[in-house]
């Protein structure tokens, strides 16, 4: 698949997170990207994006939402888990290098009126306090002693008699 954007390489990874039981809306879609690059592409290439991912037989779209082929979940699968999102988004961006077209498959036409919904949906669902899933747990930035908890001290070796 030539040339490879990195549009491509976010929307893969984006769509296989928001549409791990369910074809993945685009609301949620949009968020996913969010998540992985603390930036949302502007609607042109996402919607760029969805009509070549389809074109080369990797996103279809279902139910309403939209869904990995086989052929993506092949790419997607076995990236490394401890990774850092930019290494994985590295890491598909080469195997869709790598990854050569089999058939012909239908775009996937999306209204780019529909992808700013979808933006300002996913904005205006940040501003308020109902939980998000797709928010990174925080990691602590050290561990935090309480007052007047002490670790005690290990009891001494037992002396051996002679």
């Amino acid at each position: 698949m030539h040339p490879v954007h990195d549009v491509d390489s976010l929307l893969i990874l984006a769509t296989a997170l928001s549409s791990k039981r369910r074809p993945g809306e685009l609301v949620e879609i949009v968020a996913a990207a969010d998540l992985l690059q603390n930036n949302i592409p502007n609607e042109a290439k996402l919607v760029e994006a969805f009509d070549r991912l389809a074109k080369h037989g990797l996103i279809k779209a279902e139910a309403g939402g939209f869904v990995l082929t086989a052929a993506a979940q092949e790419i997607v699968t076995g990236l490394p888990r401890k990774a850092e999102n930019p290494e994985r988004l590295f890491a598909i961006k080469d195997r869709l290098s790598a990854y050569n077209v089999k058939g012909e498959h239908a775009g996937i036409t999306i209204d780019p009126a529909d992808v700013t919904k979808a933006i300002l949906a996913h904005r205006a669902s940040e501003k308020t306090t109902a939980k998000n899933l797709l928010v990174p747990k925080p990691k602590p930035e050290a561990e935090v002693h309480k007052p007047g908890q002490r670790q005690r001290k290990p009891m001494p070796a037992r002396k051996r008699r002679v």
